[in-house]
């Protein structure tokens, strides 16, 4: 399952929301990335995902596989768009 959406904070993937969509992420026991241009992170890890420095407007695409695979999408989802 996967969903694409809109980075909208202004000042882009800063920390503070890295750590936020690391905190919601990990509450799933499923398999869940973020593609971003030709990079695939895994969005249980702060440094992969803010070794991305994804800017304010970038489109990203959430991936994830497992039994909550789309409350997992739909949770990260909120936060980063």
């Amino acid at each position: 399952m996967e969903k694409e959406i809109m980075i909208k904070s202004t000042t882009g993937l800063h920390a503070a929301l890295a750590a936020k969509v690391v905190q919601t992420a990990s509450k799933y026991t499923v398999e869940i990335e973020l593609l971003y241009k030709d990079k695939v992170v895994d969005l249980k890890s702060i440094l992969a995902l803010m070794s991305l420095a994804i800017p304010h407007g970038e489109n990203v695409r959430i991936v994830a596989r497992g039994t909550r695979a789309a409350e997992a999408i739909k949770d990260v989802a909120s936060i980063l768009g």
